[in-house]
């Protein structure tokens, strides 16, 4: 008869038995006292329970950084929707409707701090199309501006809209809002573009969220309604 040599046990032997034996320590419960662990927080001896009280204290810690991120990104949220909400306002305050492209981007620099911004508008009706707001827009930049479904935040990587600025040399990280009749992941076709930029390379960076950017977006689209061709 052949002896087949027994697999030694391993750590994750012993691990899955101890949590499929929910009962082991009940039934050996001298042993909560004699097991010495080492602490993570000095290199000293503890036992099971110690070493688990300070566990549960780890993950307490680690819940109370959690939530208090989440009351100041909570907080920072508040402070932009009150911007957001006082811009709004001063747009709905323009009476003259060829005031409102500079009013959309003077208003983003005082409320939002935004160090530049810029904005051009095409396909405007007739007694606009001589305005500054709807000169210098090249064909390629308004097919870009029809391909954008959400707002671009990232580098400057020579965009023809940086040039819109009073110093697009300055410009590290850009934001490109396309501005368009109806929601913003629409594929209607743009009828304008906002440019953002900071010469911070992390204010306006890839990934970024950009809900308070397409909110904006959507509400200059609407504001600038009133300059359309009908």
């Amino acid at each position: 008869m052949t002896n087949h040599p027994m697999n030694p046990i391993t750590e994750d032997d012993i691990a899955n038995y101890l949590v499929n034996t929910p009962d082991f320590f009940t039934r050996h419960a001298e042993l909560l006292g004699a097991v010495q662990l080492t602490s993570p927080h000095g290199n000293r001896a503890v036992s099971l329970q110690e070493r688990q009280a300070e566990m549960l204290r780890d993950k307490i810690r680690a819940l109370e950084h959690r939530v208090m991120d989440m009351v100041r990104h909570g907080s920072e949220n508040v402070v932009i929707a009150d911007r957001l909400h006082r811009w709004t306002r001063q747009l709905f305050e323009v009476a003259v409707p060829r005031d409102l492209p500079q009013a959309i981007a003077s208003g983003i620099r005082s409320q939002f701090t935004v160090p530049q911004s810029a904005i051009r508008v095409w396909d405007v009706a007739g007694a606009y199309a001589a305005e500054p707001f709807a000169q210098g827009v090249s064909g390629d930049a308004k097919t870009f501006a029809s391909s954008l479904t959400q707002p671009y935040c990232g580098v400057n990587s020579g965009f023809e809209a940086v040039s819109w600025l009073d110093d697009g040399a300055t410009a590290l990280s850009v934001a490109l809002l396309p501005l368009r009749e109806g929601p913003l992941e629409s594929t209607t076709p743009a009828f304008g573009m906002l440019v953002l930029a900071s010469p911070d390379p992390q204010r306006f960076e890839s990934g970024m969220g950009t809900d308070f950017l397409e909110r904006i977006a959507e509400l200059a689209s609407s504001a600038l309604s009133r300059l359309r061709a009908k």
